[in-house]
């Protein structure tokens, strides 16, 4: 029986590349500590304070279990706050702090570098082109 060739596999090649882009985030943000699910969650934030845990996890593509642990250790760190929305007690609403936005504010660059360095080994269409395959890709599977 033949092995199968792992390492020509989609599934393979996708996860090795997201191995490669969090320790390319990670060198670049290592002095805020901060993941790559936090900053996004920090930037939607942004975007679109006072979203509620459910909208926010759905906008990160998290789960319900993820999302509420990682928003956790945000409110532990300071950087976003969490309140009951008045009309239906059962809805937690988010802000991002002024502790959160600086933090954002200084990974802007880093993180813009960790990009940038990801795509690096593609001329310029290579890149686009990557880039239009994965939204396609994901955009197949999100329902």
């Amino acid at each position: 029986m033949e092995s199968f060739d792992f390492a020509s596999a989609p599934g393979h090649l996708i996860r090795r590349a997201h191995q490669v882009s969090v320790a390319l985030f990670m060198a670049e943000a290592q002095a805020h500590d901060i993941t790559q699910v936090q900053f996004a969650i920090l930037n939607a934030l942004l975007d679109e304070p006072g979203l509620d845990q459910v909208s926010l996890a759905q906008r990160v593509a998290l789960d319900a279990a993820t999302s509420g642990s990682v928003i956790e250790r945000l409110e532990g760190k300071g950087w976003l706050r969490r309140e009951r929305a008045s009309h239906d007690r059962r809805r937690r609403l988010l802000w991002i702090t002024p502790a959160g936005e600086a933090v954002v504010a200084a990974l802007q660059r880093p993180i813009g570098r960790s990009q940038t360095r990801l795509l690096a080994g593609l001329n310029p269409g290579e890149a686009a082109e990557l880039l239009r395959l994965l939204r396609k890709l994901v955009a197949s599977h999100t329902p």
